[in-house]
């Protein structure tokens, strides 16, 4: 099965499409909201509000894989992977999304509780921290990286700018570094969730397994219902060789989040190859290709499917 097993390596995200997009979505039930809108495979931020009708838009985005972050004050937070590109857009260039709030698989907003950690960092350090975000929203990804490192330079204590460096290394393939800002992350908030999930993700693209168990299980224990976390946690597994505990926090994640950009159908069809359960690894294909219509690799895709359903084998 070399031919599908290559489709299964190249998958490092939505290949770049010509054009911009107008996103527009609706919050259901309703509810006024901050809603974000993150790259999750290259460097990217913006920020909005939705209006009491729950209404929200992002105006020309690049198509691409990325994390919508709904927060609603007094409930929580959810996120949801979205891919913007032709498929999805349509002829008009527009996306349109329906956002469900769940508030039992929510994120409790703990915004009220400030830590005295929070409290020491100068708004020097913040207002550089703002004006990174400002620099990523015009895709200027140097420009944001200075503004961090401004920001951590005023304030090493400040866990969310090293956080923000890291995932930025992360983005543009920067592993060795991105390890380290997100362990600088932790040293300064050892409490802090989001380094403590993405130095999981960053062991498991380094190929350290062992390293990235206790992360990744860590993080699944303080956010079972994140399904970044779950996904790792799944990947780390079948790092270590056991499938059956890979299988069971993949389908986790693809039941959290269908679309996400870990793409856990993926490695999900491969362990189903190795037992030789040709359909199921099929459909997990069909799953893909269901949430992820601008997939680069779709004919392929579409090929090894075909030659799936047509092998014998379970």
């Amino acid at each position: 099965m070399a031919w599908l097993r290559a489709i299964l390596l190249s998958w490092v995200g939505l290949a770049a499409f010509a054009g911009a997009y107008d996103v527009r979505g609706q919050l259901v039930p309703a509810v006024q909201a901050s809603v974000s809108l993150h790259g999750a495979t290259s460097p990217f931020q913006a920020s909005t509000l939705s209006d009491s009708a729950g209404k929200f838009r992002f105006k020309k985005i690049q198509a691409g894989t990325y994390m919508l972050i709904v927060f609603v004050p007094g409930s929580g937070e959810t996120r949801k992977t979205i891919d913007i590109g032709p498929a999805a857009a349509g002829k008009d260039g527009r996306v349109d999304l329906a956002v469900k709030l769940d508030e039992a698989k929510m994120t409790p907003d703990r915004s009220a509780v400030v830590s005295m950690r929070d409290l020491s960092i100068p708004d020097s350090a913040r207002n550089a921290y703002r004006d990174a975000d400002k620099r990523l929203g015009q895709r200027d990804i140097e420009g944001a990286i200075a503004h961090l490192k401004r920001a951590v330079a005023i304030a090493p204590q400040f866990a969310a700018a090293w956080n923000h460096l890291g995932t930025i290394s992360y983005q543009t393939r920067r592993y060795a570094e991105a390890e380290e800002y997100f362990r600088k992350a932790l040293e300064a908030d050892p409490d802090a969730y989001e380094p403590l999930v993405n130095l999981g993700g960053v062991l498991v693209t380094l190929d350290r397994p062992s390293e990235a168990w206790s992360f990744n299980l860590n993080a699944v224990l303080r956010r079972p219902n994140d399904a970044l976390a779950q996904s790792q946690l799944g990947m780390t597994y079948f790092g270590l060789g056991k499938l059956d505990l890979a299988e069971r926090y993949l389908l986790e994640a693809r039941r959290l989040d269908a679309g996400h950009f870990s793409h856990p159908q993926l490695l999900l069809a491969e362990i189903y190859l190795r037992r030789n359960l040709k359909s199921k690894a099929a459909e997990q294909l069909e799953d893909f290709l269901k949430h992820h219509p601008d997939w680069p690799q779709m004919e392929q895709m579409r090929s090894a499917i075909s030659k799936l359903r047509g092998s014998p084998g379970i």
